[in-house]
C-alpha cells in the first residue's frame, strides 16, 4: 500500500505541476502577473504565511523537547457581568440595511447560512451547492468555482470585500465560470473533501478556500485567500480567474487527465489503514513524548506561534497523568489553561474565548469565538479543579459557561455558532475592525474608572499608553489595549499598597464598568445558526458544569437545549437527526460528528440529571448512527446499495471497521471519508469510539464494546506512527485499557443523600467511569432491560446506597460516604 501511495503521490505531483505550469504560462502571457520571474508557479500554491489562513499539518505537532514551568501568576476572575438584551439576529439586519440601499440580490437571498447571506449582494452568480450549479456548468460548458468559508472569518470578509463586492472582477467570473459559495460549517462534507486537496496540492490550507473543479466535480486547482491584483507573493485573482479559463479553453485534455490523477490520490489517501498490531498502553506513552516535545515551558502552548488551544490535547494529558502519574502530564496541561486565561485570548470583560493567539505568549488574538471551542475549554478548566481542587479554574469554567449563557444562547435555548473576530469601529460604525469590540485605550480607562482605579485596572491588565500590542501586521491596534493580567493579584497590591482582597474588590468593579460601556458599542456579527454537533458539546459541557460546580441552572441549559436538538433537529419520520436550525426552520442531512456529539453530550448530561430518556435518546442515536454510517466489511457491502463505496478503494486495503463521516447519500460529495485528525474539534470517529464504550458499559451490549475497539483499530496504522495527531481517540483507547467503574447508585433522585453522594462522586476526577441511578421506579425497570441485575439494587435501610462495580462485579453495598471514597480512589 506504501508503494502504491508513493507512486500516486508522484503522479499527483506531476498533474500539479503540469497544471500549475499551464496556467502560470497563460497568466504571464496575459501580462498581468507582476511578480518577479520564474515565481509564478512557486506562488500559486506556496503555504501559507502566518497572516494568512492557514491549516496545522501533523509534522508540525512534533517538536523539540521543553522543560516545564515551575511557577505561573495567579490570574483574578469573578463572575461576568450580565446583560439581559438579547443579541440581534445580525445576518437579518444586515439584509435589511442592503437592501434599503436599493442593492440587488442573486440567488443566495434564499438561503438560510449567514455566510452565504453576507454574499446575497455581490454581482457574482452565485450558486448554492447542488445540481441546480452543475447542470449550468455542463450546459454551459464551464469550469466550477467554489469559494468555501464561513460567516466570521476574517480572510473571507477580506476576499468577499476585494474580489466578490468587486464588480470588474464579478465579470470575469460571471463570464467564464459557474461559481458557488459553500458554508463549511452547514457542508463540512463538502469543505473536508477540497480542504484535503487543497493540502495535498499547496502544502497548507485554510479560509476562504478557493477551488475548481471540472464538470463531474474534481479539483484541478486549489488556493485559499487570493488578494484581486498579485501582492503578499500571491498572484492576483483576476490573473488567476483569466489563466484559468484560457487554460480550461486551450488545454482541457490536460486538466482533466490531472483532476483524474488528484482524485485518485484522494481516493487511496482518505482511507485509513486498520492494523492488526496490539495498541497497548505504551502507544499513550509515545503520544505523552510526542506532545511533550513540542511544549512551550514558559509561555504554555505547544509549538509556536500561532496558537491554538487545542482541548482535545488537555483531554489525553489529563487521562495520561491519571493513569500513569506522570506529573509533567499535568502540569503542561495546567501551564497552558493558565497561560490561556492570563492572556489576551480570554475575554476578561465578557467572559469565553477567542479562537487563537497569533503571537507565541497568548497575547494577541484572532477576535473571533467559537462555540465549539467554549465547550471543550470549559470541560477542560472543570476537570483541572477536579484534580487540583484549585478555585481558579472553576472560575474561568463558570466564566466560560456565563458567556455563552448570556450571548449565545437562543431564546429557544440552542446555543449559536459563533461571533465575529471583525466589529464596527465604535467612533465610525462604517468602518469595520479586527477586535474593535474588545480593545481599549489608556484614555478611555482613565475616563471610565477614575485616576486611581484607573492605574491599578491598567497596571494589573497591562495597558499601555501607546498600546500593548506584541502583533499588529494591518495596523488595526495603534494606541489600543487587549487586556491580559500583566502582574499578580499579590504584586498589584505591594505596588499600591492595598491588600489583595481590596485589589480584587476594585478589580471587580472595574470590570463590571467597563462592561456596561462596552455593550454599548456596536456588536461584532453573530452567526445565530445551530448546529447538531456543536450544541451536543455544549450541552455536555453545561452538563459537566452543573456536576462540577453544584449549579443548578446549568442542568436546566443544558435538559432545555438537548429538548430543542432531539425535537426541532429530529425527523421523527427518518427517526434522524438533522444538522442546521435558523430563522425557523431545520435542514440538511446530519453528518457522523452530529450524532457521535449529541450522544457524547446526551450521556453526560444523563450522568448529571439521571433521567433516563437522555440514556434512552443517545441509545437509539447510536443505533442509527451504525446504520448510517459503520463501516460493513467489504464482501457485505457489495450486496447492500446504500453504502455504494468505490470497490477499487478495496486494493490492497484492509477495510472495514470505523465510520464514514458521511452517509455516502450525497452523490454530489466527491469522496467518503474518515477524518484521522483530532484537530480544534475532535473527530467523530473518536467521539463515536468513546461513546461505543461508555453505552456498552451502561448497557452490557458487546457488540459495541467491538465496535468501539474496532473504530480505534480501525486508525491503528496513523496512531502508531503519529500517535499525538489523534489525542481524543487516545482518550477512547485509555478507556477501552482501562477497568471502567461503573457506579450505581440506588436512592431517590432529589432526596439530600442521594445528591451528597453524587457531590462525592462528581468532585473527582475518575475520567473512565459510568453512573447509573436505580430510582426504584420507572427509570430503573427500564434499565434492567439492559442490565437485568439492576432490578435487584435497592437502598438499604432507606438511605442512598452505592454499589461500586468492575465488570459487573460489585463491591459490598455501601450507605456510608467514606467508605464509597475509599472505593471510588
Amino acid at each position: 500500500m506504501k508503494a502504491n501511495l508513493t507512486k500516486n503521490k508522484i503522479h499527483l505531483l506531476g498533474a500539479l505541476l503540469a497544471v500549475v505550469a499551464l496556467v502560470a504560462s497563460i497568466v504571464l502571457i496575459i501580462g498581468r502577473h507582476n511578480q518577479p520571474s520564474g515565481s509564478a508557479t512557486a506562488n500559486v500554491f506556496t503555504k501559507n504565511k502566518p497572516d494568512f489562513p492557514s491549516a496545522t499539518k501533523s509534522s508540525d505537532l512534533v517538536n523539540n523537547i521543553a522543560d516545564p514551568v515551575a511557577t505561573v501568576s495567579i490570574l483574578e476572575t469573578s463572575n461576568p457581568p450580565q446583560d439581559t438584551k438579547p443579541q440581534a439576529n445580525t445576518a437579518a439586519a444586515f439584509i435589511a440595511e442592503e437592501l434599503a440601499k436599493g442593492k440587488k440580490t442573486n440567488r443566495l437571498i434564499h438561503e438560510k447560512s449567514p455566510y452565504l447571506l453576507q454574499h446575497a449582494f455581490n454581482p457574482v452568480d452565485w450558486y448554492p451547492w447542488g445540481e441546480e450549479a452543475f447542470e449550468q456548468a455542463r450546459k454551459q460548458d464551464k469550469p466550477i468555482f467554489v469559494s468555501i468559508g464561513y460567516s466570521t472569518c476574517h480572510w473571507c470578509h477580506v476576499m468577499e470585500r476585494e474580489s466578490f463586492d468587486n464588480p470588474a472582477i464579478a465579470a470575469i467570473m460571471n463570464q467564464y465560470f459557474v461559481s458557488i459559495k459553500v458554508d463549511r460549517e452547514e457542508r463540512p462534507d463538502v469543505d473536508r473533501v477540497y480542504m484535503t486537496a487543497t493540502q495535498a496540492l499547496t502544502g497548507g490550507g485554510g479560509w476562504p478556500m478557493s477551488v475548481f473543479l471540472t464538470h463531474d466535480l474534481k479539483p484541478f486547482y486549489a488556493g485559499t485567500y487570493f488578494p484581486p491584483d498579485s501582492r503578499y507573493g500571491r498572484p492576483g485573482f483576476r490573473d488567476l480567474l483569466e489563466g484559468i479559463h484560457q487554460a480550461w479553453i486551450s488545454n482541457r485534455q490536460k486538466i482533466l487527465q490531472s483532476a483524474d490523477q488528484i482524485t485518485g490520490y484522494l481516493k487511496q489517501r482518505t482511507v485509513p489503514q486498520s492494523t492488526n498490531a496490539n495498541l497497548t498502553e505504551a502507544l499513550l506513552g509515545k503520544a505523552y513524548s510526542q506532545i511533550a516535545g513540542s511544549f512551550d515551558s514558559h509561555y504554555g502552548g505547544f509549538g509556536d506561534a500561532p496558537k491554538f488551544p487545542r482541548p482535545v490535547t488537555f483531554n489525553f494529558l489529563l487521562r495520561y497523568y491519571h493513569r500513569s502519574g506522570e506529573r509533567k502530564a499535568l502540569e503542561m496541561t495546567l501551564t497552558t489553561l493558565r497561560r490561556m486565561a492570563e492572556g489576551g485570548m480570554h475575554d476578561h470583560i465578557g467572559g469565553g474565548f477567542h479562537r487563537y493567539s497569533v503571537d507565541n505568549q497568548w497575547r494577541v488574538p484572532h477576535f473571533e469565538k467559537m462555540l465549539y471551542d467554549q465547550a471543550q475549554l470549559a470541560v477542560a478548566y472543570l476537570e483541572a479543579y477536579q484534580i487540583t481542587k484549585e478555585p481558579f479554574y472553576t472560575e474561568v469554567a463558570q466564566d466560560i459557561l456565563d458567556y455563552v449563557l448570556r450571548d449565545m444562547t437562543g431564546p429557544n435555548g440552542a446555543f449559536y455558532s459563533a461571533e465575529d473576530a471583525d466589529s464596527p469601529l465604535p467612533e465610525n460604525p462604517e468602518e469595520q475592525s479586527e477586535g474593535a469590540f474588545y480593545v481599549w485605550t489608556r484614555i478611555e480607562i482613565g475616563e471610565i474608572l477614575g485616576v486611581d482605579a484607573g492605574k491599578i485596572f491598567s497596571y494589573y491588565y497591562g495597558v499601555e499608553d501607546k498600546g500593548n500590542a506584541l502583533s499588529d501586521p494591518h495596523g488595526e491596534f495603534t494606541g489600543k489595549n487587549i487586556l491580559y493580567v500583566a502582574h499578580s493579584l499579590d504584586e498589584t497590591a505591594k505596588q499600591f499598597g492595598k491588600s489583595p482582597a481590596e485589589i480584587k474588590k476594585l478589580l471587580q468593579e472595574s470590570r463590571q464598568k467597563l462592561f456596561q460601556v462596552r455593550v454599548k458599542r456596536p456588536r461584532p456579527h453573530l452567526d445565530d445558526k445551530v448546529i447538531t454537533s456543536w450544541n451536543g458539546l455544549m450541552i455536555g459541557a453545561f452538563a459537566r458544569g452543573y456536576q462540577v460546580l453544584d449549579e443548578p441552572r446549568y442542568l436546566k441549559v443544558a435538559e432545555r437545549a438537548a429538548s430543542f436538538i432531539t425535537t426541532k433537529l429530529y425527523d421523527p419520520d427518518k427517526k434522524a437527526l438533522l444538522r442546521r436550525y435558523r430563522d425557523g426552520a431545520a435542514g440538511l442531512e446530519a453528518h457522523l460528528d452530529d450524532y457521535a456529539f449529541l450522544v457524547h453530550g446526551l450521556l453526560d448530561l444523563y450522568e448529571a440529571a439521571l433521567d433516563v430518556k437522555w440514556l434512552t435518546n443517545a441509545i437509539d442515536l447510536t443505533d442509527k448512527q451504525i446504520i448510517l454510517f459503520w463501516d460493513l466489511p467489504r464482501e457485505i457491502k457489495r450486496d447492500n446499495p446504500v453504502w455504494n463505496v468505490d470497490s477499487s478503494l478495496s486494493h490492497g486495503v484492509k477495510t472495514g471497521g470505523g465510520f464514514y463521516d458521511t452517509s455516502g447519500k450525497d452523490e454530489t460529495v466527491l469522496l467518503r471519508m474518515k477524518e484521522d485528525y483530532d484537530g480544534a474539534e475532535p473527530t467523530g470517529n473518536s467521539i463515536a469510539a468513546v461513546n461505543l464504550l461508555r453505552l456498552a458499559q451502561m448497557t452490557d451490549n458487546e457488540d459495541w464494546h467491538q465496535k468501539g475497539a474496532q473504530t480505534i483499530a480501525t486508525f491503528g496504522e496513523r496512531l502508531q506512527q503519529y500517535p499525538s495527531i489523534m489525542p481524543q481517540m487516545l482518550v477512547a483507547l485509555d478507556f477501552q485499557l482501562d477497568k471502567p467503574k461503573q457506579i450505581i447508585i440506588a436512592g431517590v433522585p432529589d432526596a439530600a443523600d442521594t445528591k451528597t453522594m453524587l457531590r462525592e462522586i462528581h468532585g473527582r476526577y475518575l475520567p473512565n467511569k459510568i453512573i447509573l441511578l436505580a430510582d426504584g421506579g420507572e427509570g430503573q425497570k427500564r434499565l434492567s432491560k439492559y442490565l437485568p441485575f439492576i432490578a435487584s439494587v435497592s437502598m438499604q435501610n432507606g438511605k442512598a446506597t452505592a454499589y461500586i462495580c468492575e465488570n459487573y462485579v460489585c463491591k459490598l453495598p455501601t450507605a456510608d460516604i467514606a467508605v464509597m471514597a475509599g472505593l471510588l480512589k
